[in-house]
């Protein structure tokens, strides 16, 4: 009589010696039937290619997606290469504006949880533009957060164009575009003629992202006192509320040094 272990097959597999083309003798290994393992070291090479070609492609994927999120985020072309770690801080006060330009981009994930806004106020060519523009590439290449650069003119042309006979852009959708993003930059505030129906346009759009904890980042060259003023008392407290700050670049304009900065 036999024993159950005597009747079950043999663990033990089949080898014999096999020849590849490229890396000569190897031991192979049966399967089933007439499979036969191949070159271990041809499955070593083609695991390695797909594996470069996989990380290629997940290269060029997020080089798309990064081209995609700088064409939607609208920065002028001429700041594209203005980041946090090139803008020239020689002064205490730059310096400030510095630190807290990167502080506001490090701690993005808290600013969104509240909504907190910034105001940058100062003479043109003092580095508002720059430092906003290095606020929003490290937010979109090291988060992949969504941002907007635009001026207020050029939101409120936006949303007057779709009163036009024949428009295929709703204004609530033209306003909804200002929303979305993760963080919308306003530059030159109170260099539009600040009409009582631009300013209605204007506060529809900030009251938006107010009631959703959408933050935004103002700037302009007019005094503190005179952005409140333009803006009205109303949207500028909502802009200083949840510890909102307003930087004042008060020192003189970098144009027409080597480095241009706005």
């Amino acid at each position: 009589m036999h024993s159950i272990s005597s009747l079950a097959p043999s663990a033990e597999k089949k080898t014999r010696q096999d020849t590849c083309e490229t890396h000569g003798a190897f031991e192979a290994v049966n399967y089933i039937g007439k499979i036969w393992s191949r070159c271990p070291k041809c499955a070593e090479v083609l695991a390695e290619l797909r594996k470069k070609q996989e990380e290629e492609a997940e290269r060029e994927r997020q080089q798309k997606a990064w081209e995609y999120r700088l064409r939607r985020s609208c920065i002028p072309e001429r700041f594209l290469d203005r980041t946090l770690k090139n803008f020239k801080a020689e002064t205490p006060e730059q310096q400030r504006a510095l630190a807290f330009a990167s502080a506001y981009a490090d701690d993005f994930d808290n600013v969104m949880k509240t909504g907190r806004c910034a105001l940058f106020v100062g003479s043109p060519g003092t580095g508002k533009t720059h430092l906003a523009a290095g606020i929003a590439l490290r937010l979109m290449h090291r988060d992949k957060r969504t941002v907007l650069f635009t001026t207020v003119m050029r939101a409120i042309r936006g949303i007057k164009d779709t009163w036009a006979k024949g428009s295929e852009t709703t204004e609530t959708q033209a306003i909804e575009a200002l929303v979305f993003p993760d963080l919308l930059i306003l530059d030159e505030v109170g260099v539009q003629f600040g009409s009582e129906t631009e300013k209605l346009m204007l506060f529809d759009v900030l009251n938006e992202r107010y009631e959703k904890r959408k933050p935004c980042l103002l700037l302009s060259n007019l005094a503190i006192e005179d952005v409140k003023a333009f803006l009205g008392e109303r949207v500028f407290d909502r802009l200083r509320e949840d510890g909102g700050e307003a930087v004042a670049f008060d020192w003189e304009s970098y144009r027409g040094c080597a480095e241009d900065a706005s």
